[in-house]
């Protein structure tokens, strides 16, 4: 691993999970065998940490796609906690799931968690890594009369599974002996039966009122070839099988995950507690503890959704700025910082409720109005010609790199008798309370002298071409007598000789309502036409030179980066990371 970053401490804001975390630490929860080093039965395990930690916490990506938003608040969550406890956080790919997981997704979750600023140390972990302990765990559940294998289809499974209001069906292989039910289970993982010919289910109750008791699968045959294991097995563990005994094994102390799990909770314990009555596992057992996931408006976190928008091609791949990825949003220009301080500001809770994207948009401008050097740039230009300056002659202006950060120091901006300014900054027929140039109106250069707008020039079409203006000669800023003439009006510029044309991308929401694809609407509908904009712009020199990912504000414009894929030395194109003021305000 390189280039980690620490997560940066700050003062930690009491939650429900931070009560819980206090209360066994209070209690001694975690300081018995095989939490503190000695061996036990999860110590025999070759995967087993013996780094000594108060308490563990995971992060465990299915690599099936690319980190999103939302995988930002528990990655900021898991981590944070574990800083804060002097503990431990596991980074962990639940890969169960053969079919859809590549190492492309492995890499791009690495990269992405490592950008946040975690760091997991040794602790790097797959399920594939205990698919064999799992298998003889299942054999065990087998023996001890708490699985069996089942040859029902999966539509008989499904119609015998019951209602939220009527109770199961016992399979009727439910009470196979079982001896039959462990040879049956080797030819699965033999290859001898087809898929989906057979599973293993767990035996619990199918009277129960919670669905995830009713005899779930916890193993199913799968003939395909995966990503670290290659085609050693011809079955594989269930998610909410394999979850657990991960958990335990690594010996984590609290399993933080969403809501969405709350249900399966007790299934989670049930496995637990019988493969400790077992003595596979050592006690004290991992504790699941959900919290209320991102729920964020203008986006869609749906992996299977994002999966779309990326096939389908209406984003330009899995770090198109656009698009609500940690690899998107990195692209686009958004921190690591910024989105740390985006999960402190929406904090933990139990209940679901949505966070405007807004709320989002201004802490990436809070962490990048203070570290992000000011720079001019001029997104739609037209010239400004200054008729009774000297076509021959330049002078330095200076400005400052960061207004609240004089030790930052300040940068020449040569000022010569054509400019660009923006097309927005003249009209010929102005409204109550515009105060840009204007025929007769006096503004000022910003860094530079007060001009007197003259006219302008427009081709035959009646398009504006040019602007023309005077300059006051004794009105230079920095000089004493920049003031004697009082303006309302302040304009930026670039010099036409110096000035770097380079192509810029203006991103918006990739998603024009709050709610995309609310009720039964296809959310491919509620796509925003205008969520990109390429553009030439004319920025100032010193832009020319930049480095992928260096940020800057553009002034009146909002936050850019430098693209980290497109931008060539000497050549760099920008992305708009966010706007200065939320222009979504209605």
């Amino acid at each position: 691993m390189s280039e980690k970053k620490q997560l940066t401490p700050s003062a930690p804001v009491s939650n429900f999970i931070r009560t819980i975390i206090d209360a066994d630490l209070a209690s001694g929860k975690y300081t018995h065998r095989g939490w503190g080093g000695k061996p036990g039965a999860a110590k025999a395990h070759a995967n087993t940490p013996a780094d000594p930690a108060k308490i563990r916490t995971r992060f465990p990506p299915e690599p099936n796609g690319y980190l999103h938003f939302g995988h930002a608040k528990s990655i900021c969550l898991n981590f944070g906690l574990a800083r804060d406890y002097g503990g431990a956080c596991h980074l962990r790919f639940d890969d169960t799931n053969p079919e859809k997981e590549e190492q492309e997704y492995v890499d791009a979750i690495i990269h992405a968690v490592q950008w946040l600023g975690c760091d997991w140390g040794s602790n790097l972990y797959f399920a594939s890594d205990y698919f064999d302990f799992m298998y003889e765990a299942a054999q065990y559940l087998i023996k001890a009369g708490h699985a069996y294998v089942d040859q029902q289809s999966a539509e008989q499974m499904r119609l015998s599974r019951g209602t939220l209001t009527e109770p199961g069906k016992d399979s009727p292989w439910r009470e196979r002996p079982a001896e039959e039910s462990l040879r049956l289970f080797d030819e699965m993982r033999a290859g001898q039966h087809g898929d989906g010919s057979m599973v293993l289910r767990a035996k619990i109750d199918m009277a129960s009122p919670n669905i995830n008791l009713r005899d779930p699968a916890i193993y199913r045959i799968r003939r395909a070839t995966h990503h670290r294991t290659g085609d050693k097995w011809c079955v594989y563990p269930m998610y909410a099988y394999a979850h657990p005994i991960e958990d335990a094994l690594e010996r984590i102390t609290h399993s933080i995950c969403t809501l969405e799990f709350q249900d399966q909770r007790p299934f989670y314990d049930w496995l637990l507690e019988r493969l400790a009555e077992g003595g596979l596992l050592d006690q004290p057992l991992p504790q699941q503890i959900e919290f209320a996931r991102l729920n964020l408006t203008y986006v869609v976190l749906s992996k299977r959704k994002l999966v779309q928008l990326v096939n389908e091609k209406h984003v330009e791949g899995w770090d198109d700025p656009r698009l609500p990825t940690l690899a998107g949003g990195r692209r686009r220009g958004y921190t690591p910082e910024g989105f740390r301080l985006f999960a402190e500001r929406i904090g933990v809770s139990k209940a679901d409720s949505w966070i405007d994207f807004a709320i989002l948009e201004d802490c990436m401008r809070e962490h990048l109005n203070e570290v992000a050097p000011r720079r001019i740039a001029v997104l739609d230009p037209v010239k400004l010609i200054i008729d009774n300056y000297p076509a021959d002659q330049q002078e330095d202006c200076h400005a400052p790199n960061h207004p609240q950060k004089p030790e930052l120091g300040k940068r020449v901006v040569p000022i010569t008798r054509e400019l660009w300014i923006e097309r927005e900054d003249f009209t010929e027929t102005p409204p109550k309370g515009y105060f840009r140039l204007f025929p007769g109106n006096n503004v000022r250069l910003r860094y530079g002298y007060v001009v007197k707008c003259t006219g302008c020039d427009k081709d035959a079409q009646g398009k504006l071409t040019a602007v023309h203006c005077e300059y006051l000669p004794d009105t230079k800023s920095g000089t004493p007598a920049a003031d004697k003439v009082k303006v309302k009006g302040n304009i930026h510029w670039v010099s036409v000789p110096h000035a770097y044309a380079a192509e810029v991308r203006l991103y918006d929401r990739l998603f024009k309502v709050p709610h995309p694809g609310a009720g039964d609407r296809d959310f491919l509908l509620d796509i925003n036409p205008d969520s990109k904009k390429t553009i030439t712009a004319q920025l100032e020199t010193a832009l020319r030179d930049v480095k992928p990912e260096d940020r800057f504000q553009f002034e009146r414009h909002g936050y850019f980066v430098a693209d980290m894929r497109d931008s060539k030395p000497g050549a760099p194109k920008f992305n708009r990371a966010v706007t200065l003021r939320d222009s979504w305000q209605k």
